[in-house]
């Protein structure tokens, strides 16, 4: 998934991976489901939703609503862009970190901002909708409004569990800080800095993901998906 997320830059083909994030989410929750059970989850998974033409729709109209949902809060926190180049959010746009000092600070300030209400939202929106469309065959108004319905009810735990990752992450965002200022060296030490910095960035989305399967087994339960497939003959497999 992390390949698949670094083709956002490429033109067009950026557009469809940014709308296809929440099947792939499904995907990873898929292979959650299949590691419970004993199995053993292959990358295949991570399409399944995908190519789930029943799902499939559901995911891109879930998708298109998270766009919808990050624009609106950037253009009220953040307003216009013009304070940056041209030139400037190109660098950006490929990865050189460099940039970052170029900006000012208040501006940086007000897109983490922006980008942190845009993330709480759409995250509270497809916490448990994101499963419930691919487990319970939902579909997309109903898994949304299953899903908040399901969040409010049970806010007490999802606050002490928000509360957790919170202090889980914010080593993790110290971490990060220091792994960004490696990366913007250059050669042997930029290499490492980077390296080290989408390992801690697995492994934290690892933790998230984990979090989602397990809070949506305890409330909803889940259908596996394996359980519709035919039994697979382990001894073929090793012979």
């Amino acid at each position: 998934m992390q390949i698949i997320l670094g083709l956002v830059q490429v033109p067009l083909l950026g557009i469809f991976v940014i709308l296809a994030i929440p099947a792939l989410s499904a995907g990873i929750l898929e292979a959650f489901d299949r590691t419970q059970r004993g199995g053993m989850p292959g990358v295949q998974l991570l399409f399944a939703p995908l190519a789930s033409g029943k799902h499939r729709g559901r995911f891109f109209a879930m998708g298109a609503l998270i766009v919808a949902i990050s624009i609106i809060c950037i253009s009220f926190v953040l307003g216009s862009t013009t304070e940056i180049d041209e030139a400037l959010l190109l660098r950006l746009q490929q990865g050189d970190l460099t940039a970052l000092d170029q900006i000012d600070p208040g501006f940086i300030t007000r897109l983490f901002a922006s980008f942190a209400i845009s993330m709480a939202l759409g995250g509270t929106m497809t916490f448990f909708s994101i499963p419930l469309v691919w487990f319970k065959d939902r579909k997309l108004g109903r898994a949304l409004g299953e899903g908040l319905k399901a969040l409010f009810a049970n806010w007490k735990p999802m606050l002490v569990l928000s509360l957790g990752l919170l202090a889980v992450f914010l080593p993790f965002s110290l971490l990060m800080m220091l792994f960004m200022q490696l990366a913007v060296l250059g050669g042997l030490a930029g290499m490492l800095g980077m390296g080290l910095l989408m390992m801690l960035l697995l492994l934290f989305q690892l933790l998230l993901f984990g979090t989602q399967y397990c809070s949506f087994r305890d409330i909803f339960g889940v259908d596996s998906k394996a359980e519709q497939e035919p039994p697979h003959d382990e001894g073929q497999l090793v012979a």
